[in-house]
């Protein structure tokens, strides 16, 4: 609040003028928003025909819009707010402010729809609401930080509020990618009943194998001198990885006391060569000399969990070749990151000392991922039901996941190069003291193309007879540790 007076008047009268920040704007938004989250409901459920968990109504428009305002505040606006505030940026708040203003009219649209109806217990609701303190608690912490409250009591507490800030904002991109699937799975009234086992594989695993892609570029971009700090090598943690997974598999995959089928031994054997190659993994990522190694072990659990699923049986065609392709994808995706550690890197850490650089072939195995785990959650039984009724055939249905996959790379390296823009830049190596010879040459010809045009002639042929006088010593600077270029090098300084 800004106060001023006007002079020269027997009674001066104040002008007031009123600031509202964005996030005590937000917060008021929120409050408001509280007495339909707590009274949450208004689904007509006497529309669903028993047995099902959604009416036969089609989607109205009120709930379209409801889909696309909550993809935009949770799927892009907030991932963006999350890196921002990472970077600290001064476009942090005024984003997450928007972001969840959006977010509030999304879960209002969501209560106002009509059209098709769903169970009130259904998932994505369920979820909806701790998802939505969760938000109002991150406004309020950011709020109390924004404060700059550090003394006294405050003092002690701020690096807690901090703390839970951080993390509860970098959460949330997965908070909002398992309320997307659980919004998808709940619209088209999927994942019920007998469906819910074989539904919760195909999408765990699909998400799972995204996660490992979205983390692989991010080591590959940003991440390689973390890696490096750490002591171990990348296919430490891959392989630990899958061998904690292997041993989950391996006692979840068969409903113990039932008759073993086909799909329980493959998914059970599955597990079985996950938890045991990956503890080979974990062996060898260490060399005899106690430090870090590369090894193929994470490329080759891959590439046969892909022939695995390449041949897994189906009962519908179209889930035949969709989970033929998930299994060649993957096929693909571990032998090109056996094929990246071997040859590509050689065995090394990265392309670079600096971790700055990187080869194109070291994308392959990563976008092959995100494929990977599209296409296997989009071929759950009811999806390929849908998907074979709807007159698409499999070529057309794979393109259009692959598309799903290039998208969510494209915004992963955005936002990745949104970060690394607000990084420090690498300073260029030294040789005692000074730019190596290449880079100092670099420099050189790069400030005289952009002074050309604006220095005179005579500079210019002064320019031209330094350059000539340093080509003909190049030779002998690059060996500096020479004693008689030393001694010509004194010779000239003379």
């Amino acid at each position: 609040m800004d106060i001023h007076e006007r002079r020269g008047d027997a009674s001066p009268l104040p002008l007031v003028r009123f600031r509202v920040s964005p996030a005590l704007a937000t917060l008021a938004l929120t409050m408001a928003f509280l007495p339909m989250v707590l009274g949450h409901g208004g689904h007509d459920a006497s529309k669903i025909p028993e047995g099902q968990t959604v009416s036969l109504d089609p989607i109205d428009t009120t709930l379209w819009v409801h889909i696309f305002v909550q993809m935009l505040a949770f799927g892009i606006l907030f991932p963006l707010g999350m890196v921002l505030g990472i970077i600290k940026s001064r476009w942090h708040v005024p984003l997450q402010a928007v972001s969840t203003a959006l977010a509030l009219l999304g879960y209002a649209l969501g209560h106002l729809h009509r059209g098709r109806q769903f169970n009130p217990k259904n998932v994505h609701a369920k979820a909806a609401t701790p998802l939505f303190f969760l938000m109002v608690g991150q406004v309020v912490v950011g709020i109390y930080l924004k404060l700059h409250l550090e003394k006294g009591f405050h003092g002690r507490i701020r690096p807690v509020f901090r703390l839970l800030h951080s993390i509860n904002g970098k959460a949330f991109p997965v908070y909002a990618w398992v309320q997307m699937v659980f919004g998808g799975i709940t619209a088209l009234g999927f994942c019920q009943g007998d469906h819910l086992g074989q539904c919760l594989a195909h999408f765990i695993m699909g998400g799972a194998f995204i996660a490992y892609a979205v983390l692989l570029t991010i080591l590959l971009l940003v991440g390689q001198l973390w890696l490096r700090r750490t002591g171990r090598s990348q296919e430490f943690f891959d392989s630990a990885v899958i061998a904690a997974w292997g041993c989950v598999n391996t006692f979840t995959e068969h409903r113990w006391g039932t008759e073993w089928v086909k799909n329980d031994w493959q998914h059970t054997t599955m597990g079985i060569i996950w938890w045991s190659a990956g503890l080979v993994g974990v062996w060898l990522s260490r060399g005899r000399d106690g430090l870090p190694k590369r090894n193929f072990i994470p490329g080759f659990v891959i590439l046969i969990t892909g022939w695995a699923m390449s041949a897994h049986p189906q009962e519908l065609m179209i889930s035949a070749m969709t989970h033929k392709m998930f299994g060649y994808t993957l096929m693909g995706a571990g032998l090109a990151r056996i094929i990246e550690v071997s040859f590509v890197l050689k065995d090394k850490p990265g392309v670079s000392e600096d971790g700055t650089q990187y080869n194109s072939f070291q994308f392959i195995p990563v976008f092959l991922l995100y494929a990977a785990g599209f296409l296997f959650m989009g071929a759950t039984e009811e999806q390929m039901s849908l998907v074979a009724g709807s007159g698409m055939d499999h070529v057309a249905y794979i393109m259009i996941l692959y598309s799903l996959a290039s998208l969510l790379f494209l915004f992963t390296l955005a936002l990745i190069h949104v970060y690394d823009r607000a990084a420090p830049i690498a300073q260029k190596p030294l040789v005692n003291g000074h730019a190596r010879v290449g880079d100092e040459a670099q420099l050189r010809d790069a400030s005289e193309f952009e002074l050309d045009g604006l220095v005179s002639d005579d500079e210019d042929e002064e320019r031209a007879a330094r350059r000539k006088l340093l080509k003909d010593d190049g030779p002998e600077e690059d060996g500096l540790a020479s004693p008689s270029t030393v001694g010509r090098n004194s010779d000239r300084v003379a």
